[in-house]
């Protein structure tokens, strides 16, 4: 599952204040369904250091499964890993295509 929403700003984890109604939305539904887990995966795209994309990718998963333990989800439901630039939605020769691969998915597990 894509989370479309989540915005934070360039180069950084600090999730925008824009990304809390997407994110109460899998809050709900984690509250819902309580047998779930899930990990969070963080994707960028390639501009940049690659070590340092790889990072960032960590960091900006970590503030997503962090934003919902804070809100009450357990954290023994809740994984996150980073990717960096290593699995690309899209081709990162476009800004179209950059913007995709810059992105939080949730995968159930």
């Amino acid at each position: 599952m894509n989370l479309d929403k989540i915005y934070f700003k360039t180069s950084e984890a600090l999730l925008l204040s824009e990304s809390f109604k997407e994110l109460d939305e899998l809050l709900k539904y984690l509250i819902k369904n309580p047998k779930i887990n899930i990990e969070v995966l963080g994707h960028t795209d390639n501009v940049g250091n690659k070590s340092s994309n790889q990072l960032l990718s960590e960091n900006r998963a970590k503030s997503v499964a962090g934003y919902l333990i804070k809100n009450g989800i357990e954290p023994s439901k809740i994984t996150y890993k980073g990717y960096g630039s290593s699995k690309p939605k899209a081709s990162n020769d476009t800004e179209e295509g950059r913007a995709k691969n810059r992105r939080v998915e949730i995968k159930i597990i």
